[in-house]
């Protein structure tokens, strides 16, 4: 079985490393906000170039007090893309505020710039554009529109650790807040729930540190109602370990990709673009295929995963439907039917990019 991501083979090459800090962080057991904790945000933030990083206990939970530590709330609207995980619009809804979606750009899958100032009113607070499958979002222009229209920007960089653009900048330290996950998955993941935010302000970074831990500064002496997000030491172990070798992980993601393009290319996909002027690093390798329904069954039929990310756009959920019925956005409701994601991880052989490109020749035969 070929499957979307192999953890178990990572595990393994890091093994010792890992088990070492795990076992001393049982021998001394301080469990939560430990000096794991503090020496993983502080590699994290130098690697990234950020004044602060501040683990929190899920990327969920990074958007959630990057909006509550800027006041966002009741009244207030948040534009963001309708195709990412819900998490991003849950975010906006714990705070009170109201997501508002505009569509996407049909080759990067990203939030389109174009459509964003459209979407703007006097209740506007707050722009949280998504760096989808690893793919920077056109920072450059909504910066732009963010600095005319005096609107704060979240970056969504749960699957976005580690690429960069604005030159050298990386996802999460453009906008006023960078928003990471570190679910198992995720380019930089640890072996259970895991989040970051950074900052450039001190005085917002402290404000998140206080709100992880609720809502205090000093043991038992609370100054806000807080919450209970706070990254373990265990997990924190994990990621410094793993930090070490991102670049060498985001690289071979890069290899997978670029064979995939070779070998995929002639038949009647599309394969993800790349504009030249960031670092995409494909947390997931998705094509567009009105041939996605066959292409899944060859896959599986030779055991070969494959997945939908994501099949219903948020302004389509359940939760969302009622309240968003008329609201129409063509590219990413054309985009959910067509789009299929592919096995794509660091450790991928030569040979099982090989076998996937092959079996989906085999649909077009």
């Amino acid at each position: 079985m070929i499957p979307m991501v192999d953890l178990n083979l990572q595990y393994h090459r890091l093994k010792n490393e890992i088990d070492s800090g795990i076992r001393d962080v049982l021998e001394k057991c301080q469990f939560i906000l430990g000096p794991n904790v503090t020496a993983f945000e502080s590699e994290a933030a130098e690697y990234l170039g950020v004044p602060h990083a501040v683990a929190v206990a899920s990327g969920t939970d990074a958007l959630h007090l990057a909006l509550a530590a800027a006041g966002i709330g009741p009244g207030d609207e948040v534009i963001t893309s309708p195709f990412t995980f819900i998490a991003t619009a849950e975010a906006i809804r714990y705070v009170g505020a109201t997501p508002v979606f505009t569509d996407i750009d049909p080759q990067t899958f990203n939030i389109d710039p174009a459509k964003i100032e459209a979407a703007i009113t006097p209740a506007t607070r707050a722009i949280i554009p998504v760096h989808l499958f690893g793919q920077p979002a056109d920072m450059s222009a909504i910066t732009d529109i963010c600095d005319r229209h005096a609107l704060l920007l979240v970056e969504d960089c749960a699957q976005s650790f580690g690429a960069a653009t604005l030159g050298e900048t990386m996802t999460g330290a453009i906008g006023s807040f960078g928003c990471f996950s570190f679910f198992p998955s995720k380019n930089l993941g640890c072996y259970g729930d895991g989040g970051m935010v950074t900052l450039a302000s001190a005085e917002l970074a402290d404000s998140v540190r206080v709100l992880r831990n609720h809502g205090s500064r000093q043991r038992y002496h609370h100054h806000v109602i807080g919450f209970n997000s706070r990254l373990d030491e265990i997990q924190a172990v994990i990621l410094r370990e793993k930090l070490k070798h991102i670049d060498e992980y985001n690289a071979n993601r890069r290899r997978v990709a670029k064979l995939y393009n070779e070998l995929l290319s002639g038949l009647d996909i599309v394969v993800p673009y790349e504009d030249g002027k960031c670092v995409h690093v494909y947390h997931q390798y998705t094509i567009l295929s009105d041939q996605r329904e066959r292409i899944m069954k060859e896959l599986a039929e030779q055991q070969i995963s494959s997945a939908i990310y994501y099949p219903i756009p948020l302004h389509r959920q359940d939760v969302f439907a009622e309240a968003y019925r008329d609201c129409s956005l063509p590219v990413a409701e054309n985009v959910v039917k067509n789009c299929l994601s592919l096995p794509i991880f660091p450790e991928m052989s030569e040979e099982q990019i090989v076998r996937v490109a092959n079996a989906i020749k085999n649909t077009f035969v």
